[in-house]
């Protein structure tokens, strides 16, 4: 058994776009030379599933995340957008502090699980759940979760 990850790029009309993840990790360390020309100045929906193999033959979907990706002007990842997302991803740690007020509850880190994921997670409709299975099994298989 072994695990590995397929990543897809959801299109709008809940197609899928195979991005190898070669490609995928020259993205995020924004590679100068790696680029998605036809996702230049949008914003895409990406699914990242890590799959178990048995003898290279995917048996199941052990995680799926659902995010964004957003590129600038030249189709590279935009790094603000990166940045932003990780100050906000350390906005969602829980203060740790050694004098505890009880009459005032911190909740900085509960709004920024919300806010990160309002704005860099989305939850994908049961077709297109079925389309990404598809896509790891080759067959469709509705209604499985």
């Amino acid at each position: 058994m072994g695990l590995g990850m397929r990543i897809f790029i959801v299109k709008n009309d809940g197609s899928l776009e195979r991005l190898p993840v070669g490609k995928y990790n020259r993205l995020l360390r924004h590679d100068s030379n790696e680029r998605l020309l036809q996702y230049a100045g949008k914003r895409v929906r990406c699914a990242v599933i890590v799959v178990e193999s048995k003898d290279r033959i995917p048996v199941e979907i052990v995680k799926s995340q659902y995010s964004y990706l957003l590129f600038d002007s030249n189709g590279r990842l935009l790094m603000e957008w990166d940045e932003k997302e990780a100050r906000l991803a350390m906005d969602m740690l829980e203060p740790v502090t050694a004098d505890i007020d009880k009459q005032v509850v911190d909740a900085r880190h509960k709004f920024a699980r919300k806010r990160y994921a309002r704005e860099y997670l989305w939850q994908p409709d049961p077709e297109i759940e079925a389309v990404i299975r598809k896509a790891i099994f080759g067959r469709l298989e509705i209604g499985r979760s």
